[in-house]
């Protein structure tokens, strides 16, 4: 058999995207986002059809479990997190954000409130190397301001969350 060949006893292996770390999960997490608001989904639903499309195509990767777990994430507090970001936008309303601002900065808001493994530092950092890779010029500069305002009142959204959580216990 001619080398370079798969043997024929054996499947071809399910082809993955490379996944340098948390980065690249974190970039298919705004690419997922994007994608559900144009295709008018959730983002949960939208792990759901990526999901199903890869069961049932082998030519289509599966998602990394971090990519899927900040997309149903920022499903789950959609309406939260969009109330955060409208509420430090100066002179801005969300809608008016190009689409892919809005998936960086609900990936940012997401893992600074709720991604207890993830420093704020790094979070804001992330999104800005996000913002940089798949936007405009302006952008990167833009989400770093709205998150470090974001920033300054997460420990009090976590410490409330946390509080709630200890009285339902």
């Amino acid at each position: 058999m001619p080398a370079g060949e798969p043997k024929p006893d054996k499947p071809a292996p399910k082809p993955t995207r490379p996944v340098k770390g948390r980065h690249q999960a974190r970039k298919r997490a705004v690419d997922l986002l994007f994608e559900a608001e144009a295709r008018g989904l959730s983002p949960a639903e939208m792990v759901d059809v990526r999901t199903e499309l890869a069961a049932a195509n082998p030519e289509v990767a599966q998602l990394h479990p971090y990519t899927a777990a900040v997309a149903r994430g920022v499903a789950e507090h959609a309406a939260h997190i969009d109330d955060l970001i409208s509420a430090h936008l100066q002179a801005w309303t969300l809608d008016r954000l190009p689409a892919v601002d809005r998936a960086v900065l609900r990936v940012a808001v997401w893992e600074l409130l709720y991604a207890d493994d993830v420093p704020e530092p790094v979070a804001v950092d992330e999104a800005v190397e996000l913002a940089k890779e798949l936007s405009t010029d302006d952008s990167p500069g833009f989400v770093n301001g709205v998150l470090g305002q974001v920033m300054l009142v997460t420990p009090q959204i976590r410490a409330a969350a946390q509080a709630v959580r200890g009285q339902s216990s």
